[in-house]
């Protein structure tokens, strides 16, 4: 190491769950909103339950990205700041995929199953996250 140089604190591992969880919280918004119009049209879902159910995704898409953005700069440019509002905004969101993996009003097996990836996602960026997160505090 160089003098005068400090280590570099950011995690790889959680900047390539980042990337990854950004491309599949795109496949998971687009499986979510054909899954709607699906249950819209054929099961007898109650109006006011779907608005309900697609307002809370836009909500959710709007909490990830926000996330997904704190998190990949707080990491890259190691603030603490920036991660620990990521892992803040992170339960909001893990409270969302859980509305989507068990209490809307019909789940579909496809729901289920990528809701409970995407909590998976969660709870390994979660970890990370507070790895991270003691490392920039250090």
């Amino acid at each position: 190491m160089a003098p005068g140089s400090q280590p570099i604190l950011s995690s790889t591992p959680l900047q390539v769950l980042f990337y990854l969880n950004c491309w599949y919280f795109a496949a998971f918004f687009v499986a979510e909103i054909l899954m709607f119009i699906y249950k819209g049209v054929l099961l007898p879902y109650p109006s006011d339950n779907l608005v309900l159910d697609l307002v809370l995704l836009l909500l959710f898409l709007g909490l990830e990205n926000l996330r997904i953005f704190y998190g990949w700069k707080g990491n890259l440019c190691e603030r603490s700041l920036s991660s620990g509002l990521s892992l803040f905004i992170l339960l909001p969101c893990a409270a969302l995929a859980v509305y989507y993996l068990l209490l809307q009003t019909f789940v579909l097996r496809l729901e289920f199953l990528l809701s409970a990836v995407l909590l998976c996602f969660y709870a390994a960026e979660f970890l990370l996250g507070l790895f991270s997160l003691s490392a920039f505090s250090r």
